[in-house]
């Protein structure tokens, strides 16, 4: 009786404790999506390269001034399905660390959509101004860094091609367009770890999502990988855990959560900045 009272005590105690994060070896590749806040801290500045003189009507005066941008939620082929993420960017190899725990990966801007936050006054009236991507980005390296056994810093720089539309607030306007190019800086806050997946996405490994900005959904793209996470922080675990007990998430629906990330990672640039909130898979039964 008493070996059997110690085996269930014992048993009990392994349970109470935490369980150990499995050791990340290989990075599997996958998206990371992003969320940008119209608060002023993301916007494309026109001081350095200006919108040139008699560019919206011929009394139209060079434009040297800023455009502070929000994002426009993707449109994907379930409604909803990236819970307002405006953003993509693919990590389109699998990134094995060395000894030193390093690892690297491709990665490629694939979805962009923002707007104005409110509209750009002309002599030749109102624009509201849209940024998306203009053709097949380029690619650049991502430096994964593993400082736990399932956690660490990357450094992404993100080498964007755009197409920035100027539509005009008046009917019958003509929408004018602008294609520009520039690379942005690593963000020094980026950090990464592992957060489990719920059973529905597993099950659809694929989504479908707008990759040119005419809200209709054109392109298939893997979903985020199993295990890395953009932007991870305990404190989101801690967070995102919470609304799982509350069952505030459903099962059947593989949304991303864009709402209670961890603080923004900006990439400067000469051209502007673009402050962006990581979306995690949220935990689901």
């Amino acid at each position: 009786m008493r070996r059997a009272f110690v085996c269930v005590f014992v048993f009990a105690l392994l349970a109470a404790l935490p369980v150990a994060a499995a050791t990340v070896h290989t990075v599997q590749n996958g998206i990371d999506v992003w969320h940008t806040a119209g608060d002023g801290s993301s916007f494309v500045n026109f001081d350095k390269n200006p919108i040139p003189k008699g560019f919206f009507c011929s009394k139209s005066a060079a434009f040297t001034g800023k455009v502070v941008l929000q994002g426009r939620p993707l449109a994907t082929g379930t409604p909803g399905e990236l819970g307002g993420a405006d953003t993509i960017v693919q990590r389109l190899d699998d990134a094995t660390f060395d000894g030193s725990g390093v690892a690297t990966t491709r990665v490629q801007l694939r979805a962009l959509q923002l707007v104005s936050v409110s509209p750009l006054k002309t002599a030749c009236g109102n624009f509201n101004v849209q940024v998306t991507l203009s053709g097949t980005q380029p690619t650049t390296n991502m430096k994964i860094v593993r400082e736990t056994e399932s956690s660490g810093r990357f450094e992404a720089p993100i080498a964007v091609q755009y197409k920035i539309a100027f539509l005009p607030s008046r009917v019958g306007g003509q929408k004018l367009e602008l294609v520009r190019s520039f690379t942005l800086a690593p963000a020094p806050n980026a950090t990464w770890g592992t957060s489990p997946q719920s059973k529905s996405f597993s099950r659809q490994p694929t989504l479908l999502v707008d990759t040119n900005g005419d809200q209709i959904p054109d392109t298939y793209l893997p979903r985020t990988s199993g295990n890395f996470q953009a932007g991870w922080t305990p404190a989101w675990a801690r967070a995102l855990a919470e609304r799982r007990q509350n069952k505030i998430y459903q099962a059947d629906q593989p949304i991303y959560a864009c709402s209670e990330g961890p603080d923004p990672e900006c990439h400067p640039e000469a051209q502007g900045i673009h402050c962006s909130t990581p979306c995690a898979v949220p935990y689901t039964e």
